[in-house]
């Protein structure tokens, strides 16, 4: 078994519900690298994109991603964003089984089209917004240990898939 599961993947794609619910299987931790920001920094994810930006942000995210996984027993999911930068990849490398959960454009915007805490997509035409998001991260998406598209999966069936690579070690 891996010290710690870190979920990548865009916005919408499950890795709350997947993490949540696999932490438990494995008595393991879930942690939410967002909320953890917003705990550090007293403000939403949305506030802080808003009045100090995003290289603000994303800086603030590698040092709490490294701490994070500094610790072991743990399922995190990490920010959609997270893997654009390079320290963050690394860290992952060495701290687990990183599993990029995925889901065709069009279920990620069902999934999250009445969010209103989604920084990146409070723009006029948010599906073309997740296309060309998706597009600029598949490179660094697609460097994770393992990739599980849930667009047509169940939680359990995402779970069983993760928890059978992870048994592999």
């Amino acid at each position: 078994m891996f010290k710690n599961i870190i979920l990548t993947g865009f916005m919408g794609v499950g890795k709350t519900s997947v993490g949540t619910r696999l932490a438990k299987d494995l008595g393991y931790t879930f942690v939410d690298t967002d909320e953890r920001i917003e705990a550090d920094q007293k403000s939403t994810i949305t506030d802080i994109f808003a009045k100090k930006g995003e290289p603000f942000f994303r800086d603030v995210e590698v040092r709490i991603i490294g701490e994070i996984l500094a610790g072991e027993g743990q399922v995190v999911s990490t920010g959609g964003g997270a893997v654009i930068r390079d320290e963050n990849r690394a860290v992952f490398k060495k701290a687990g089984l990183t599993v990029c959960l995925t889901a065709r454009p069009e279920v990620i915007f069902e999934r999250i089209r009445h969010e209103t805490h989604r920084p990146l997509l409070q723009v006029p035409d948010p599906r073309a917004t997740i296309g060309e998001l998706l597009e600029h991260r598949a490179r660094y998406y697609r460097q994770a240990d393992m990739t599980i598209d849930t667009s047509d999966k169940s939680i359990e069936e995402v779970i069983a898939e993760i928890k059978k690579r992870a048994a592999q070690g």
